[in-house]
């Protein structure tokens, strides 16, 4: 079998909403200046009214001279050129050396090896492993000797739900609870230059959604890269007595002694991660002791490839690798196969049904619980009556 094609498609489609679909966006990292505080976040879809929303969306798809094929996505903008780049690398190979061809593609990238770059070998590797498995008539999780955790409690990722309205907060997070899930992330709205208002909101925050679930819940806060030491050290000293199953995205994402820093001084979990790329990025914050847990993103840091490694090296570390999104498919592929004491969660996220609209088959996802798919590959295709208008992208 050798690979014939190489194809971005770019796919548009409305789904139906009841309201405004993003409330709010979360604290970032430009937030230090008074003329980005208040932008909202720009995102793969467009509101077109209260019942509506279109999204536009990029896959990736191979394909081979035995009909087989796979697909993967979706992918940022940026990622399909970077794709394209390494179009001649792969036309002609066999899909199925997945370690050889990383390997190639890694070594053509003297100079993305972070960034869009790896995102582009993450997404060619995620697709050959879901065209391996569709060739095999096997799921992926079982190529990979998965089967540890077939079923695994899903976390509720609070993303886009508004952070600041305390009635809302606790409206949100008491019927998240109701819906089966035992522990749930929310992300704070303000930074270090929001002032004592901005402190007290994301202090407010924790305190309601601990008062609104109770003590045998499980929740998470995300600062999404956006604080430093001093203001992290300062909300931690408020939020202990809460106990936050972690906190995450404390500082930038090469910030590694501010991480580490954090980490000595409070009794809360740091975790994150999530922005660093590769087995050779990964070492370096376990070698700093940096974090408590550790959340690769497998459409970013090198596929599901590399994420076996990288969570198979933070075993030795005795971390936590729990993935970013990791209620993707090809990121439940990888969580089933992983010990349960070192990947206890997968990330769900009830606001993010835009990434998989497109999508033949639904997230099973019951009270709580996520379910790997048993059909081959990573158990999905698009689904073309959600599909609106198509176009190959080309560069």
């Amino acid at each position: 079998m050798k690979i014939t094609d190489i194809k971005l498609r770019q796919l548009t489609g409305v789904m139906d909403v009841d309201g405004q679909w993003v409330e709010d966006r979360f604290v970032q990292p430009t937030d230090v200046y008074e003329e980005f505080r208040n932008q909202g976040r720009i995102g793969r879809s467009r509101q077109i009214d209260d019942k509506h929303l279109e999204i536009s969306s990029t896959f990736l798809q191979i394909e081979t001279d035995e009909g087989v094929s796979g697909i993967t996505g979706p992918l940022w903008p940026a990622v399909g050129y970077h794709v394209w780049l390494m179009k001649d690398l792969l036309i002609g190979q066999d899909p199925t050396a997945t370690e050889y061809l990383w390997d190639v593609m890694h070594r053509s990238s003297a100079h993305g090896r972070q960034g869009a770059g790896m995102m582009a070998i993450s997404a060619v590797d995620n697709a050959l492993w879901d065209l391996k498995g569709k060739a095999l008539g096997t799921p992926v999780y079982q190529l990979i000797g998965g089967g540890n955790q077939k079923s695994m409690p899903g976390y509720a990722s609070m993303l886009f739900y508004n952070a600041t309205d305390m009635g809302l907060v606790r409206e949100r997070a008491q019927e998240m609870k109701a819906q089966g899930f035992t522990a749930q992330k929310w992300f704070f709205r303000h930074g270090p230059m929001s002032g004592y208002e901005g402190f007290k909101l994301n202090v407010d925050l924790v305190r309601t959604v601990r008062e609104a679930v109770g003590p045998d819940h499980d929740i998470m806060f995300d600062a999404w890269q956006s604080w430093d030491y001093n203001y992290a050290i300062k909300v931690c000293s408020q939020i202990e007595q809460y106990d936050v199953r972690w906190l995450e995205e404390v500082g930038m994402p090469d910030r590694i002694d501010t991480y580490r820093k954090v980490k000595e001084s409070t009794i809360i979990p740091i975790s994150g991660v999530e922005h660093e790329y590769t087995r050779w990025g990964f070492k370096r914050w376990m070698d700093a002791e940096a974090v408590d847990i550790i959340q690769p993103d497998i459409a970013w840091c090198g596929g599901l490839s590399e994420i076996l490694k990288i969570a198979s090296m933070a075993t030795s570390y005795d971390l936590i690798t729990i993935a970013h999104f990791g209620a993707s498919p090809a990121g439940m592929a990888f969580s089933s196969s992983q010990s349960p004491i070192h990947t206890p969660y997968v990330e769900t996220i009830p606001k993010e049904a835009v990434t998989s609209y497109f999508f033949g088959e639904a997230l099973d996802l019951k009270n709580g619980i996520v379910t790997v798919s048993e059909k081959p590959g990573f158990g999905f295709n698009i689904d073309d009556s959600k599909v609106e208008s198509e176009s190959l992208i080309e560069f």
